[in-house]
């Protein structure tokens, strides 16, 4: 039986009942819960629930007006994404490195088995390379995150997009950013994580004498470089090899690692568990 979708997010301060409050309005409007999470961070509450719904029972602006009315009465900032029919619908954010959006792009013309539908950069260098692919690229800087972050959501919820990937996007979401789109971003990483995270990984290899390098997408968490880890690529160092030459051979794996995380997420193949992604 064909149903309907939507992901209901609350992020507010910490409280007793909440979780039995939103299953039970849930449960009044007629939904399945597909699936729950939840988390407390310092005082911070952020659940985010998966629920579907017979044709017959959904009720679109219903939907949305109980969980405004909740959230309010909660003291909580609410969200509900609806689910649009068709391929799910990427939005791309990027900074200035181009080869992972050109793999994307060049896949979306093949078939990615996605629809991109908006490129965000923190930076206005791509926005050449989002207009040939016929993409509306928008350029949000990020001098203030809070402010940015902000523009960056009503964005995402604009163009009604699905997930998220940071191809090489070089600036760091906050918590309540990631919380909204909990194991919905994915990021490409410069190393085999947990190894060398942070900034400049392929240097920070390379002064280790690294003999085998790679690269790693996961999903993004509050935790900087430590999401669950989707897939990963490796290459041997060759001797003698300049940073250079590692670099840009790591950058073909970064792509190459990009475009298989996309298909898994895409094909419905994962599932997270305590920190872990299962295919």
């Amino acid at each position: 039986m064909p149903r309907e979708f939507a992901t209901v997010t609350f992020i507010g301060q910490d409280q007793a009942g909440v979780i039995a409050r939103v299953t039970q309005l849930l449960f009044q409007l007629g939904a399945n819960i597909e699936a729950l999470e939840e988390q407390v961070t310092r005082g911070e509450f952020s659940m985010t629930l998966q629920a579907s719904w017979t044709r017959a029972a959904f009720d679109r602006d219903a939907i949305q007006a109980r969980v405004r009315e909740t959230g309010l009465a909660l003291k909580m900032e609410t969200r509900v994404h609806f689910t649009p029919p068709g391929p799910p619908r990427l939005a791309i954010l990027v900074t200035r490195e181009p080869h992972v959006l050109e793999g994307l792009m060049a896949k979306a013309r093949r078939g990615l088995g996605a629809t991109p539908v908006v490129v965000i950069g923190s930076r206005p260098d791509l926005g050449g390379i989002a207009k040939k692919a016929g993409l509306p690229f928008i350029h949000v800087p990020f001098n203030d995150r809070a402010e940015a972050e902000k523009k960056v959501l009503g964005l995402l919820d604009e163009h009604e997009v699905n997930f998220i990937v940071l191809a090489r996007f070089m600036k760091i979401l906050s918590p309540s950013f990631v919380w909204r789109w909990k194991n919905k971003i994915i990021n490409i990483h410069p190393s085999l994580l947990p190894a060398f995270p942070g900034a400049s990984a392929y240097r920070q290899a390379y002064e280790r004498g690294v003999k085998v390098v790679g690269v790693t997408a996961h999903f993004v968490t509050p935790n900087l470089d430590e999401g669950p880890i989707i897939a990963q690529e490796a290459l041997r160092v060759k001797p003698q090899e300049p940073l250079a030459s590692i670099v840009k051979r790591g950058q073909a794996l970064e792509t190459k690692c990009t475009l298989r995380a996309v298909r898994a997420f895409i094909t419905k193949r994962l599932d997270v568990h305590w920190g872990r992604v299962y295919s």
